[in-house]
């Protein structure tokens, strides 16, 4: 019983304070879009929220953190649902449908996630840091790919698979800056099957 009441309090503390960056996040991206993001402060962050900004940074390690901290949730997501795809599917269209996890959310809220993709555009460190965490996203896709391509991490279908994880980001990257220059206007899951059929897979 005392077990089950501890594993409660911990729900409940890990719900609180998931409320709690949600609300932080959706106040400091107001601020960003009325003042842009490097002329926002932390204080400005805090004190709209309510915070000290010592409590800021309980929830944050930095004000960067706010933006990128939703685009590294996108990461696992992917390769889970590269993984869910069918074993039969061709890898290039496998890449292809796990990409739904972002074009789907940008479909439902694109003003959101134009912004989004707008704050990381004029922040040259937070581009810096966006890179570095779609590098982290390569890496996971890599093993699923060279799976399906029959091979393993020391076999050639690693090559292959790096060649085509590369490739698929770029045409994510090219979409995405289509996208967001237009507005999002024409939906990106368009503009994304528009730039990956550029590419023909090779026969495998």
């Amino acid at each position: 019983m005392a077990e089950t009441s501890r594993t409660a309090r911990s729900t409940l503390r890990e719900r609180t304070r998931a409320a709690m960056r949600e609300e932080v996040i959706e106040i400091a991206f107001q601020l960003f879009a009325e003042q842009g993001f490097d002329k926002t402060t932390v204080e400005q962050i805090a004190t709209e929220a309510g915070l000290s900004r010592t409590t800021f940074f309980r929830y944050f390690g930095s004000k960067e953190e706010l933006i990128l901290g939703k685009m590294s949730e996108f990461g696992p997501r992917i390769v889970a649902a590269l993984a869910a795809r069918p074993a039969d599917e061709r890898p290039w269209e496998a890449l292809r449908r796990s990409f739904d996890v972002i074009t789907e959310p940008a479909a439902d809220d694109p003003r959101s996630f134009v912004n989004l993709m707008r704050l990381l555009n004029d922040a040259c460190a937070l581009m810096t840091r966006q890179w570095e965490k779609t590098q982290g996203w390569h890496s996971l896709l890599v093993p699923e790919i060279a799976h399906r391509l029959g091979g393993d991490s020391e076999s050639p279908g690693e090559l292959r698979a790096h060649a085509l994880v590369g490739s698929a980001m770029s045409c994510l990257d090219a979409a995405t800056d289509a996208w967001t220059t237009g507005g999002g206007a024409t939906p990106l899951s368009e503009l994304l099957d528009e730039a990956m059929g550029v590419l023909v897979e090779p026969a495998v």
